[in-house]
C-alpha cells in the first residue's frame, strides 16, 4: 500500500468547490487524462452514488469505477476507486479559509498482483498526478464560474 496526500487553496466558496468535485461530470473539464465519466446510479450524489470513467495515460485508456463513500456536504467526501490495477480508497475533504477553501485528499493506493513491488515508483507518479489534477481544478474555477 502506499500512500498520496497533499492539499491546495482555492479562490471559492466552500460549498462550490464541494458540488463540482462531487460531481465527477465536471472532472473532464480541469483534468485532461479523464476521458469519459459516466453516472452509472440514478438519483441525487451520495453515499453509493458509482460513476465509470476512463483516464488516458498516453495512448492507453484504463477503464475504473469510482464509488462515492462519504458525503458530508461541504466538509468530506470519501470515495473508492476499482480498476484492473489498483485499487484507491480515501477522500477528499474542504475547509473554509479566508478568502477560499483548503482541499485536501488522502488516498491509499493498493496496487494489485506484480504491481505490489512497485507500490513506492505508483506513489511518486500519484503524488505529481494528484498535483496536477487538483491544480488544474484551482485554475478552472479561479478563473471561470461553474455550471
Amino acid at each position: 500500500m502506499a500512500l498520496i496526500s497533499g492539499s491546495i487553496t482555492i479562490r471559492r466558496p466552500v460549498e462550490e468547490v464541494f458540488d463540482f468535485v462531487a460531481d465527477e461530470r465536471n472532472e473532464p473539464i480541469y483534468n485532461p487524462q479523464m476521458r469519459a465519466v459516466e453516472k452509472v446510479t440514478p438519483g441525487p450524489i451520495g453515499v453509493g452514488t458509482l460513476w465509470r470513467a476512463t483516464v488516458a495515460t498516453g495512448r492507453r485508456t484504463t477503464p475504473f469505477e469510482l464509488e462515492v463513500t462519504g458525503y458530508a456536504r461541504p466538509s468530506r467526501l470519501g470515495s473508492v476507486t476499482r480498476m484492473g490495477t489498483a485499487d484507491i480508497d480515501g477522500g477528499l475533504t474542504f475547509a473554509a479559509e479566508a478568502g477560499g477553501t483548503r482541499m485536501s485528499w488522502s488516498w491509499d493506493l493498493r496496487p494489485k498482483g506484480v504491481l505490489k513491488l512497485a507500490a513506492p515508483l505508483f506513489a511518486a507518479v500519484g503524488r505529481r498526478q494528484e498535483q496536477r489534477i487538483w491544480s488544474g481544478l484551482k485554475a478552472y474555477l479561479e478563473r471561470s464560474s461553474p455550471a
